[in-house]
């Protein structure tokens, strides 16, 4: 199958179902932190899912190392918080040098203690290759798997699903979901532009590098600044390597053990010899760009297929994981509680001018415009102006991220809102309730609480308020939108 002979057949029937009983209902194209995220979100829903990655395993560097405070949450609600704590660690501070002696400090972020609705406050740095040990570690626990080797050549697509052809067959499911990164075979095929321009015209090179015991201490990270552009060299926690950026003024990098031996030679106080062993390296130029559209049909863009970010200000990953965290949900609804198809238009309506904000955000950093302070942690990111944004209530807006906080009965909100479920607050009311399936909305009742006020709240599945009010039949009318319906009092 040809790449360019993707079919649109709307309103065509298809002989084959979406998907066989035993097959896919959705299949995931790309096994990065985006495509495994998804794939959890979607297995602990129940949901059948194919992850399909084309090399024979996963990526092997650290570049996207930066997990910001909301990425955090989220993955602490997917189940690895706890793994994230273990082997990652915080953002060491910059050390400048000069001629081979240490100048002064500059911390590159804003450090904020956690506090009682938002339990991180800084940046936490993890290689990507281990978050996405752990998030398939996961995604293997909860019962599904990656299958590697398995690249896309081509799909095809009607009105009842979707036929990935993959090398190592034709696959039917009901729904396609690009994660394949910035050169997505998949937004090739459907022929979808990439809106955007080069953030700089210097060529970078990015290295996980091993150092010699006593050539440089793992404290700082290490900033040399020197007339061909800079090199940073950062200790990556839960590991023994530093993590080699450098940009060029002139030329462009030669990324072979040999060519990052010389680099550092060249533009540090440091030998050749001192690097003992590259253990991955790739050049870049810097780029934003953003997908003209996050949904074809029944093929939807995640991550870097659907935007491409610089690295500063670390935002990639975790808009990509964010995206995932938004699409699951929506994706659980409809297969799984008969939500209409219509629930996926919110996806692109959300998070695309997210996307488009983060996207400016991370070129205005790497430009110099604009300094590292709390827009990078992604904590205040939200949806007040989507289409799933209802109503009005205490404190908070309709589309914002709720806050963690202590409850009368002791648990911290976040432990509520843990798992696949909504959940409707009940925060200084008695108001009656309509009688809800209690595996797919979990009621809490509280007293008055600062960071919401007093109200009915309805947080999603991804840790937003939907509806805000205090007419418990609007929330009836709300949630019929998701295939959520009162239960009948027998």
């Amino acid at each position: 199958m040809e790449l360019n002979s993707v079919k649109e057949v709307v309103g065509a029937t298809a002989s084959p179902g979406a998907a066989a009983a035993s097959g896919p209902e959705v299949v995931v194209v790309g096994a990065g932190p985006c495509g495994l995220a998804l794939a959890c979100d979607l297995v602990r829903r129940g949901v059948r899912v194919l992850v399909a990655e084309r090399e024979p395993d996963l990526f092997p560097g650290s570049r996207g190392k930066g997990i910001q405070p909301r990425t955090r949450e989220v993955l602490d609600d997917l189940g690895v918080g706890d793994a994230v704590r273990e082997h990652g660690g915080p953002a060491p501070v910059g050390m400048v040098w000069q001629d081979g002696e240490r100048l002064r400090e500059h911390d590159m972020f804003r450090r904020a203690a956690p506090t009682g609705t938002e339990p991180y406050g800084e940046p936490w740095l993890m290689p990507q290759w281990r978050t996405q040990e752990i998030l398939l570690a996961r995604l293997r626990e909860l019962g599904g798997d990656v299958a590697f080797s398995t690249a896309l050549t081509g799909l095809d697509q009607d009105a009842d699903g979707v036929t990935a052809h993959l090398t190592t067959g034709p696959v039917r499911a009901a729904f396609l979901v690009a994660a394949d990164g910035g050169r997505s075979t998949v937004r090739r095929a459907l022929g979808i532009a990439m809106t955007g321009e080069e953030v700089d015209p210097a060529p970078m090179l990015v290295a996980d590098v091993r150092l010699a015991e006593d050539a440089l201490d793992r404290l700082n990270w290490h900033v040399m600044p020197d007339g061909q552009g800079f090199l940073t060299l950062c200790p990556l926690p839960g590991t023994a390597d530093f993590q080699l950026v450098a940009r060029f003024e002139e030329g462009g990098p030669d990324t072979s053990p040999e060519g990052v031996r010389a680099l550092v030679a060249a533009r540090t106080h440091l030998t050749a010899r001192d690097v003992t062993e590259v253990r991955w390296a790739s050049d870049f130029r810097p780029r934003a760009a953003l997908a003209d559209r996050f949904r074809a049909g029944r093929v939807l863009l995640a991550g870097d297929a659907a935007h491409v970010h610089s690295p500063a200000g670390g935002q990639g990953l975790n808009t990509g994981v964010q995206d995932a965290y938004n699409l699951g949900w929506k994706l659980g609804q409809v297969l799984r509680h008969g939500a209409p198809d219509a629930l996926l238009d919110s996806y692109e309506q959300e998070r695309r001018p997210v996307a488009a904000d983060v996207l400016g955000l991370s070129t205005r950093i790497h430009r110099g415009e604009q300094e590292r302070g709390a827009a990078v942690q992604q904590l205040g990111l939200g949806y007040r102006t989507g289409p799933l944004s209802v109503g009005r209530a205490g404190v908070l807006h309709p589309g914002d991220r709720a806050p963690d906080g202590p409850t009368d009965g002791g648990r911290r909100l976040f432990d509520v809102f843990r798992g696949p479920h909504f959940t409707l607050l009940a925060v200084g009311t008695s108001a009656e309730l309509p009688l809800l399936d209690g595996d797919l909305v979990h009621v809490h009742r509280t007293g008055s609480h600062e960071a919401y006020g007093e109200g009915l709240f309805l947080v999603r599945p991804d840790g937003y308020i939907g509806w805000a009010g205090e007419d418990p039949s609007e929330l009836v009318r709300y949630l019929a939108r998701f295939g959520l319906a009162p239960v009948t009092a027998s």
